[in-house]
């Protein structure tokens, strides 16, 4: 269980701006050391990770999908990020920007909500593995046809094999669809609509 810990004035006159851009006005330790570990404030790492993603240039070579990715002017302040997120369902969740909007690329109160992993897994679209096949369709030596698979929860599903990778491909979504169908109504809104609503590119 994470304590806060007050800050003090020189810890808090050592404070930089996060990636030149965040600014972290919390009165107590957001990373303290205890006992030679260091311990990281859920919220703020909530925090740390989404400004990460946007303005870490490192970050995003290795994660081009997020380029052109902003943090909106309120969510720059850590305190008003942490007060968003308290009222939200966030535990055991990770924060997500482009299921209620799709192709969003602005992290803010409008545009975000934490899912679980069950449906961020879901809902990847593996565009840099997957080759110039449309999403879950890969060609099998084998057989010379073109294979539709779908994982849930890390399992894999074959669902058919097609002469082209288009029916293979409407095959995909029509199983896909299904599963998503199944999750949404298992949601409270906003995502529950956002997810019925849902389009498989």
């Amino acid at each position: 269980m994470f304590i806060e810990i007050p800050a003090s004035k020189k810890s808090l006159a050592c404070r930089k701006p996060l990636h030149g851009v965040g600014i972290n006005d919390a009165d107590y330790l957001t990373q303290p050391i205890i006992n030679g570990k260091r311990i990281r404030c859920l919220f703020y790492r909530a925090w740390h990770n989404m400004l990460n993603r946007c303005y870490n240039a490192k970050y995003k070579i290795k994660r081009p999908t997020y380029n052109g990715c902003t943090v909106c002017d309120e969510w720059l302040l850590f305190s008003s990020f942490k007060a968003w997120m308290i009222k939200q369902d966030w535990k055991g969740k990770a924060l997500d920007k482009d299921i209620l909007i799709q192709g969003n690329k602005i992290y803010s109160p409008e545009t975000c909500v934490f899912v679980t992993q069950e449906i961020n897994a879901l809902l990847t679209n593996s565009k840099a593995s997957r080759g110039n096949y449309p999403q879950g369709v890969s060609f099998d030596k084998k057989t010379g046809k073109y294979k539709a698979n779908c994982y849930v929860n890390g399992k894999s599903n074959h669902i058919v094999y097609s002469d082209t990778p288009e029916a293979a491909s409407e095959a995909y979504k029509a199983f896909k669809y299904k599963v998503i169908a199944k999750i949404a109504n298992e949601q409270s809104e906003p995502l529950k609509s956002a997810l019925l609503n849902y389009k498989i590119n």
